[in-house]
């Protein structure tokens, strides 16, 4: 979920990796794709998010401005170039490079401050709203701010998934949208430019919005469950793969990973399993020979991925796949229409 919910994030802002690097940013290893520059803003969001996820459950923090700031630094400290960490100094424009032209018009920087001390002050408050509506807002409140040189978008999405998490009414990394948002991204820019309207009115209608963010909310909890039954109908199939070839059911996990379409690295197999190196060739190297697994690549940077069965199991289970129902089944045609 949570390097469903990293790659998500930056794939709208045009960082794409595979799913599998970006679980590499989280086990702190190398990317088998993606190019230097991508995973490191890849490795910069994991750091922001962890740092949200980390403080989901301490009583003693609080969303402030130096969290805010702090979260941004660790988002960009592989480009100081960017000013991670500061406030920006000078108008800012959001641009539509498929139109080529400007869509959104950020406030004035002498404003920014006072704009996002209001932010944070408010997030304090408690004003009896949904946490939903209220993570959504300070989203939207942030994204219009625009208060940094880059990544505010990202920003404004780990800010809504900290503050989902700080209402404790779910799980971090169940509750994020980063995903949705990340395979609907079109939508998402179109709701933001109807809602924002150019420039920054704070007091425009949001309920666009809100009801947007809900039904990413329900699709993305939809999708989820539909995954979830997935993984189990996977396992089944899997133990019975594993009992059928007489394999330790340490080998398992590593199926289940290819039959998701990771690419298999040994040494993410040694962290895993807590083996010996020397059982982990040999295990690898057994999957391969009787046809679960695929070889690819030089020893160094070899890596495995699923075969003939590993691929009908994940055919399988996939086609007992439920349509996810549309809570807002108008929405969509709202934003085509509006933009």
């Amino acid at each position: 979920m949570l390097a469903r919910a990293i790659r998500g994030s930056n794939s709208i802002e045009g960082y794409n990796v595979e799913i599998d690097d970006a679980a590499a940013a989280l086990d702190d290893e190398e990317p088998l794709s993606a190019d230097q520059q991508t995973f490191a803003e890849i490795r910069g969001y994991r750091q922001a998010l962890g740092y949200v996820l980390q403080m989901a459950s301490d009583p003693h923090f609080a969303i402030d401005v130096s969290a805010l700031r702090g979260m941004h630094f660790m988002m960009l400290s592989h480009a100081l170039s960017k000013s991670p960490g500061q406030y920006r100094s000078g108008p800012i424009y959001v641009r539509d490079d498929h139109e080529e032209r400007i869509v959104y018009e950020g406030p004035d920087a002498t404003l920014v401050p006072a704009l996002v001390d209001e932010l944070v002050d408010d997030l304090r408050e408690s004003n009896g709203a949904d946490p939903i509506v209220r993570a959504a807002m300070a989203h939207l409140n942030l994204v219009m701010i625009h208060p940094f040189r880059d990544g505010n978008g990202r920003m404004a999405r780990a800010l809504q998934t900290l503050v989902l998490s700080r209402e404790e009414i779910v799980e971090p990394p169940f509750s994020s949208v980063e995903e949705w948002l990340g395979g609907n991204t079109e939508d998402y820019y179109r709701v933001l430019a109807q809602t924002g309207q150019g420039a920054w009115r704070p007091e425009g209608d949001t309920a666009l919005w809100v009801r947007f963010m809900l039904r990413a909310h329900h699709m993305q909890a939809q999708t989820v469950e539909r995954r979830l039954h997935e993984a189990a109908a996977i396992w089944v199939m899997l133990d019975r793969i594993v009992a059928e070839h007489g394999l330790h059911e340490r080998v398992t996990e590593v199926l289940y990973e290819a039959v998701l379409g990771y690419r298999v690295r040994r040494s993410t197999y040694l962290k895993q399993a807590e083996l010996e190196e020397r059982t982990a060739t040999r295990d690898l190297g057994r999957l391969v020979d009787i046809g679960l697994l695929e070889a690819r690549g030089a020893t160094r940077g070899r890596y495995y991925i699923a075969a003939g069965p590993l691929q009908d199991v994940r055919a399988e289970a996939r086609a007992s796949r439920e349509p996810l129902y549309d809570p807002y089944p108008g929405l969509r045609a709202e934003l085509t229409v509006g933009s």
